[in-house]
């Protein structure tokens, strides 16, 4: 008989060693170039992250993209775009695309630069020179003006919130030859040109009638973007009407808004806000990201009717339906340590998000629990923390409860090790996490010393458990991980 314990150990031997360490010092793996670039695409929105600065991402996404071949670089905007709903990093790739191969630029841009907001990044980046040119050059030129020709006038002018660059610089800079007297108006009108008002489109004519209008309550309130309305004087009868009318993401943004200005002492106009945050297929067309729903729901005033929460609650559980329910044994590890309490989308003066990994991890958490009711949830950092929740409970209320779990270092082999410890079997492990252990490194050798301890214990965790798949959840850019 063979000796067991000798060809036991055949696995351990054959996993694969550290080659990198990681940005808190902890062995890890190097991602190869291809998942570096898609990692950084799909989780960066180069602001300062906990480890990085803006300007370091933004350097490793420039040499990264060097390195590759157009053709991934262009797959890589369409997905981190249109399936991640990204937003700098797919213009800066489309940018640098722009430099490095004109058919497959032509190709992308439309499917990646797809709202004035986009347009606005991408002309900027272009102008910024980091990619090598600080003009947009003929074909970025003539591409932003095809957009533009391809845009209503109503498009145009309700997407026109928003500076450096305003749509008005945009225009001024590429000249789009306009086909109708009403769009050279619109392109006058934005780029501050003296023109005839009679000229502009009908919802332009309204917008400026209402801003000149003394007499509040006698104009109607044009269909235009929240932001175009905040600096009129407007009473408390127009807020119901912008209230009615709000677009789904909207009203998400500002009950608080509409809770000061009185709109919900109407029960009909409370009933249409409840309604329309509940809808399936506003909820689907928004591209709402469940964490930003959640945001939404712990900081929204308590005089705000609870029917309005309730409503938060379903949108949340319409949100997650798209989370598989998985037949066997799930594990989920929530990292909850120290460098999690970061803003998940970083730190930009002015701009930083409210809404922490920390938080991002727990509601990836809560919601797998909620499809599937057996799973495990067991949080980590120096160590696992142990906390109890209850699968019948709203994923706001667990994703709330851990959130606010006390936090440590990172060690993402804790987890792995207390299953082990429990002989326990399972299919399916989730790590969502910023991947960046580093309190379970050994201390001999440099990385080069073995596996790290995360791909120990699954290696143990396997032997047991053959068919178990580990899914790691990255919500950090970084070139490295702690799973091969």
């Amino acid at each position: 008989m063979a000796n067991k314990n000798l060809f036991r150990s055949i696995a351990g031997v054959l996993m694969p060693r550290a080659d990198a360490r990681n940005e808190a010092g902890g062995i890890a793996y190097q991602r190869t170039d291809k998942e570096a670039l898609a990692q950084y695409a799909a989780s960066g929105c180069l602001n300062g992250t906990f480890y990085a600065s803006a300007e370091e991402q933004l350097q490793t996404v420039l040499e990264l993209s060097g390195r590759l071949d157009a053709e991934f670089i262009a797959k890589t905007a369409v997905y981190t775009r249109c399936s991640a709903h990204m937003k700098d990093v797919p213009a800066l790739l489309c940018a640098i695309l722009s430099t490095r191969d004109a058919e497959l630029f032509g190709r992308v841009f439309t499917k990646v630069i797809d709202s004035p907001k986009m347009l606005r990044n991408f002309v900027q980046i272009m102008r910024s020179g980091v990619v090598g040119r600080k003009s947009l050059g003929s074909l970025p030129k003539r591409m932003v003006c095809e957009w533009l020709e391809g845009r209503s006038d109503e498009q145009l002018f309700t997407g026109s919130v928003g500076q450096s660059p305003s749509m008005g610089d945009v225009i001024r800079m590429v000249h789009p030859k306009p086909r109708t007297s009403t769009r050279d108006a619109l392109y006058g009108y934005l780029s501050g040109r003296n023109i005839d008002g009679k000229e502009l489109p009908q919802l332009v004519q309204q917008y400026e009638k209402f801003k000149r209008n003394t007499n509040p309550g006698k104009v109607e309130v044009p269909d235009v973007p929240f932001e175009m309305l905040t600096a009129l004087p407007i009473r408390e009868q127009e807020w119901k009407q912008i209230a009615r009318k709000a677009s789904w993401q909207m009203t998400r943004m500002n009950l608080n808004t509409f809770l000061r200005h009185g709109v919900f002492k109407d029960r009909k106009v409370t009933e249409v806000i409840e309604n329309r945050l509940r809808n399936p297929h506003l909820i689907e067309r928004s591209r709402v990201l469940p964490y930003q729903l959640m945001t939404a729901y712990t900081n929204i005033d308590r005089e705000i009717p609870g029917s309005v929460r309730e409503a938060l609650q379903d949108a949340m559980e319409i949100s997650i339906k798209n989370v598989p329910r998985v037949s066997g044994k799930v594990y989920v590890f929530p990292d909850v340590s120290g460098s999690m309490h970061s803003p998940v989308t970083g730190h930009r003066k002015g701009a930083t998000s409210a809404v922490r990994c920390i938080d991002v991890a727990a509601l990836v958490a809560a919601a797998v629990l909620r499809q599937n009711p057996s799973a495990e949830v067991i949080p980590f950092e120096s160590q696992i923390v142990k906390v109890m929740l209850n699968p019948r409970d709203s994923v706001m209320t667990n994703a709330a409860k851990l959130a606010a779990l006390p936090c440590g270092g990172t060690n993402c082999s804790a987890p792995l090790r207390h299953l082990n410890d429990r002989k326990a079997r399972g299919d399916l492990v989730v790590y969502v996490s910023d991947n960046e252990s580093w309190i379970d490194s050994p201390h001999y050798g440099h990385w080069g010393g073995g596996p790290t301890c995360t791909m120990q214990e699954w290696s143990k965790f396997k032997v047991r458990n053959p068919e178990a798949k580990m899914v790691c959840i990255d919500l950090q850019p970084a070139s490295t991980t702690q799973a091969k």
